[in-house]
Parts: C-alpha cells; structure tokens; sequence
C-alpha cells in the first residue's frame, strides 16, 4: 500500500545531512483532543498533495483519523477515548476525549521503520495536543528524524507551534523551505484508506467574511488548473474511492471558467463518483444550469453558508449571501433534483445577539433545508477572532475550541435550547 520510489541526493538542511541515500520520509495525520469529533470527510488532503510532490522520496503515511461505521454518503466515527481536560478547558461541563487509532499502532510503525524525515499535518488551532503527541513519540523512538510541522495551525499560531518541539515549521504555501526534492504530482492517496478522497479545484477564496481564516491562510483566489484536477480525480478512481469531498472556499465563483469546465469533463470521463460539499457553497452562485450540472454529475449533498437571516448581520460580516438568494438557491435545486441540502448558521458568535439565531433556524427550515449549527471559533488574525481578545486569552490555543468559545458565551442553556430547536425543525423538514 506505500509508495517506495526512492531519490539519492545529498540534502542539508538546518543542520541535518542524509547524504547521497534514500529519503525516507513519514507523513502523519495527528489524532484529535477536543470534546467533539466526527468524520466528516475529513482527510489529510494537505498533507497528502505535499506527498504527491515528493514521490521521488521514499514515502511512508500514517492517518490517525480512519472512522468506522461510514454511513451511504462516507462519513463516520472514529474511535475515541476519553482523557483528562487540559487546564484552560477545565471549566467546560464537556467530557473531552482524544478521538483516532491506537497510540501504539504508531508506535510499532516507529519501532519497526527508521525515517529521517517526519512531516505532520496541523488542522485547527486548537488540536495541537495531538501534533504534540506526534512529536513526542517520534523525538523518544526515532530522535534522529527531522520533524516538520505545516499547514493551518503552523500558519496561524506559528510561534506557538514552533514551541511544540518540533525542527521546523512551514507556514505558508510555499514548500520550498522544506529542503526537500519537489516535483508535479498527484495526492500520495495510495498510502491510506482512500475509499473517501478530497478534492480542490480552486485555492483562495475572493470573499472576506470578518470570522473566516481563509484569506489569512490562502490570501489569493485562483483557479487550479483543468488538467491537474482531473488528473487527481482520475487516480482516486483507479483506487476505488467512493465519494469524493470538495474543500474548495468558493467552488462556485466563475462556475463558466472553473467548475463547469470540470463537470463536463467528468461527466464525459462517465468516474461513477458521489460528490459532497462540506466546506459550503455561496448561494449567491447556484442558477438552474450550474444546479442541473452538479446533480447530473454526481453531487448528493449541499451544504449552504447561511450564518444569519439577519440582514444587517449578513452585511457587517462580510455580505456573502443575503436570504434571498439563499431561498432561491434552495429552491433552484430542489428543481435540479437534489434531494440534501443542508444550512450553516453560525452559533456562538460575539455578535450573536444581532443574528436573531432563533428565527434565522426557523427560516432555513421554512425554505426546505435542514439545518446545522456551526460554532464560532475565534480566530487570531481575523477581525472577528481579534475583537475576542476581551472576551479570551487567544495566545493558548485551546480558548479557541469552538465548543468552548460557545458555551462561555451564551451558557449551557442557551446551547442546549438552539439545539433542540434545531432539532425539531429537521424532524418537519
């Protein structure tokens, strides 16, 4: 199941010398602490596309995060144990469990296999407790490897993150700093479960919504070139994946330049993929003739970004789609054919007493679309996770867990009635 194509170059990179042999490296997929978990298509496609670029190295992956039990559209659990709650999450009335495969699967494969590169995928701010994990199992049984940390957390917290142990930390795009042999190539999907695989189509987003990190993160919106993408599509294909996720911010934006190009290609390909859309799509986008192409396709869930019925809101936030669109949105696909269609709205936000959180739940649910509340996690660097600095201290990660932020801000009660409001408008949709 792992890729053993090999490179011999002579590598230095802050200190560290391999000479001319081959390159082995280990990409790992951390375990999660939080108080929630769920596999909801989540999949290492970062960490995976960084693979695809160094298959001239000997490469090595280890994804803590394989669910069990996925339900017809690939979603699961994963398995979990509960722990103790670190200190500054002390006060939440929540069990806190670390969710992911074994410690001690890692651990053979650390005992049995020397590595001299470590690459570790980080996600949320705030489940650095399982990169932190990572990097001290690799420092006790493999202390001659390199460990690399990238992706969201090493770009949003990165003195934090340079404090975890780790030699070095990539924030950013760009790969170069890595010291390591790049080239073109698709996700290393090969090296794990790939019966759920991920794609993008574009990078970036061209809205800026006040609580988003996006464009902290990917500060350009670009279309990814037709090729490539269908290129990655294709290979999971070949391995037999199933459903196929897109992490795209704005899949819908120039749908004639980017995503209908695509879907006509697929569709002429005849890939027998199901498609899912967790990162939510922009109403403001979906006409008849992009909503018919992307069920004609193989599109089987919707997910909307609504946030708020509230207009003034909408607009302060960023205005990414007011409830007009919105409503014309969903009932333009309910026309197209499709049958799930489901609508953020965000709880928890510092601004929640403006969004009328009860009537916005009631107004998705009244256009047709179920209804799943997003918690708000205040983000550094984004104008709504900056104005929370008053409200808690963003310098420890783990005060940005959503399910924390939540609940300090409104109070068990108040979380626990728009839940079961939310609840009950599902069950008459």
């Amino acid at each position: 199941m792992f890729s053993r194509t090999i490179i011999r170059a002579k590598i230095f990179s802050r200190g560290f010398c391999w000479g001319f042999a081959a390159v082995n490296i280990l990409l790992v997929n951390p375990p999660i602490y939080d108080f929630t978990a769920f596999d909801f298509w989540l999949r290492p496609y970062g960490l995976l596309r960084v693979g695809g670029r160094l298959r001239s190295c000997e490469l090595t992956a280890f994804d803590y995060l394989v669910s069990r039990d996925r339900d017809a559209f690939g979603r699961g659990r994963f398995e979990k144990q509960r722990v103790f709650k670190p200190a500054a999450l002390a006060d939440v009335p929540r069990r806190f469990c670390r969710f992911g495969r074994p410690r001690e699967e890692f651990l053979r494969l650390l005992s049995a296999r020397r590595f001299d590169v470590v690459l570790v995928q980080t996600v949320m701010t705030y489940w650095y407790l399982g990169v932190q994990e990572v990097i001290q199992d690799v420092r006790r049984l493999q202390p001659q490897a390199k460990i690399i940390l990238g992706g969201v957390y090493a770009t949003l917290c990165r003195s934090h993150a340079g404090s975890l142990g780790a030699d070095q930390v990539i924030a950013g795009l760009d790969l170069k700093p890595l010291g390591l042999p790049l080239s073109d190539g698709v996700p290393f999907w090969e090296g794990i479960d790939a019966e759920v695989g991920i794609l993008k189509i574009t990078e970036g987003c061209p809205f800026r919504c006040t609580y988003c990190s996006v464009p902290v993160v990917y500060p350009n919106f670009a279309g990814r070139p037709l090729d490539a993408c269908l290129d990655e599509v294709r290979h999971l294909a070949r391995l037999g994946t199933r459903h196929v996720a897109f992490y795209d911010d704005a899949l819908l934006f120039k749908p004639h330049h980017i995503l209908l190009p695509f879907l006509e290609a697929v569709l002429r390909q005849d890939l027998q993929l199901s498609f899912h859309t967790p990162n939510a799509l922009n109403a403001r986008f979906i006409t008849p003739e992009v909503a018919r192409l992307m069920v004609r396709a193989g599109f089987k869930t919707f997910f909307l970004g609504f946030e708020s019925s509230v207009y003034e809101w909408q607009r302060k936030t960023g205005g990414k789609v007011y409830s007009e669109e919105f409503a014309d949105a969903v009932h333009v696909l309910r026309d197209a054919g499709a049958s799930s269609i489901t609508a953020y709205i965000i709880v928890g936000h510092p601004d929640s007493q403006q969004q009328d959180l009860d009537a916005s739940i009631r107004v998705a649910a009244e256009q047709g679309a179920r209804v799943m509340l997003s918690e708000f996690a205040p983000i550094p660097g984004t104008p709504d996770g900056e104005r929370c600095r008053s409200y808690t201290d963003l310098d420890e990660p783990l005060n940005h867990n959503k399910t924390a932020f939540t609940w300090r801000l409104l109070g068990t009660e108040r979380v626990d009635r728009l839940k079961e409001l939310c609840r009950q408008a599902n069950r008459g949709s």
